[in-house]
């Protein structure tokens, strides 16, 4: 175990004091931008316990989250479920010896089921299987904007905005993209140009109600639970106010060179349009959205030099970005 996750696991053991919980064991789960570990707990049960990242989101931003997730969970979407602190609280803000400032951490109840795939290794090969996954993620997806429409959220609700200035603005929500250090010159004039026409692109397609509004906005198949029929969304850390069509592009980017890629993206589209409208009109823009959601990536490894996720996956994520970048430049 190196040294930050050892501090890491110390804070998420403290933590756990705050709640009534009879912990057995404690194990990490993934590392990367939160902390999340496994709580085994006494009789054989099981809970998840998240250290946020220092500083993404306020304590207002956060408690919005879990606002949102009980709407969700109240409408009869299958969400995580929290599991209140002894205080009542769903998130307690923690400090421990060699961490920097305080980290809020939460736990919820344990989802049974394997990740429905990842950005290296992408989906499964069967088509069949992949299809009736993906139309049942449409349809995840759709209700989740049926509801983000519909719903009066709480007064002081606050999250972030996937918009045009948080996409591809002066100080893009995931940071600057075009000036990753990595890109050659031939990248970085495709992106640029890229970046020129997005936000055109985006100022044309407006914000209006039945297009843009609170989405997951990380529905990549990380955050998606398989176990057996059954399907769960997880993770809403980056869920926030954005068009739905970047949703939708979110979780079809990552298998876009994949040999399941059409079939995966008409159930994606079948299962959406069995919940909610989607016109043709309006899929015609989904390479514009697929170019915005490269973008973000490598506005992610541009901020975080050095890291190990970043030196394994930035060749990807160039390569990808550029990619769907070229090729909404040559339809639009």
């Amino acid at each position: 175990m190196s040294a930050s996750l050892e501090i890491t696991e110390a804070l998420a053991r403290a933590a756990l004091e705050r709640w009534a919980l009879p912990v057995a064991g404690i194990a990490p789960i993934k590392v990367r931008e939160n902390a999340v570990f496994r709580i085994d707990l006494q009789g054989g049960g099981r809970a998840v316990l998240r250290v946020h990242r220092h500083g993404y989101h306020t304590d207002p931003e956060l408690e919005s989250e879990f606002a949102w997730l009980s709407a969700l969970q109240a409408a009869g979407v299958e969400v995580p479920r929290p599991i209140a602190s002894r205080e009542g609280r769903w998130f307690e803000v923690v400090a421990c010896p060699g961490v920097e400032g305080t980290r809020q951490i939460d736990v919820f109840e344990w989802i049974d089921g394997q990740q429905l795939g990842s950005v290296e290794s992408g989906v499964g090969t069967d088509p069949a299987t992949v299809s009736a996954q993906y139309e049942q993620i449409g349809r995840l997806a759709a209700r989740m904007h049926n509801l983000g429409s519909a719903w009066a959220s709480p007064p002081g609700f606050r999250r972030h905005s996937w918009d045009t200035a948080g996409l591809v603005g002066e100080q893009p929500f995931w940071g600057r993209f075009w000036e990753l250090e990595a890109l050659t010159c031939g990248e970085r004039d495709i992106l640029c140009r890229a970046r020129r026409a997005i936000a055109e692109d985006l100022g044309a397609y407006g914000t209006d109600a039945d297009r843009y509004g609170l989405i997951h906005a990380d529905l990549v198949p990380e955050n998606v639970l398989v176990d057996g029929e059954r399907l769960c969304v997880i993770d809403f850390d980056d869920a926030g106010f954005g068009w739905h069509l970047f949703e939708l592009a979110t979780s079809l980017y990552f298998i876009a060179a994949d040999a399941v890629y059409p079939a995966a993206r008409a159930a994606l589209i079948r299962g959406y349009r069995r919940e909610r409208p989607l016109s043709d009109e309006a899929l015609a823009r989904l390479p514009l959205f697929l170019a915005a959601r490269g973008t973000t990536y490598l506005g992610w490894v541009h901020t975080r030099p050095g890291t190990e996720t970043a030196r394994e996956l930035t060749p990807l994520l160039v390569e990808r970005a550029c990619a769907v970048a070229a090729e909404y430049l040559a339809e639009r």
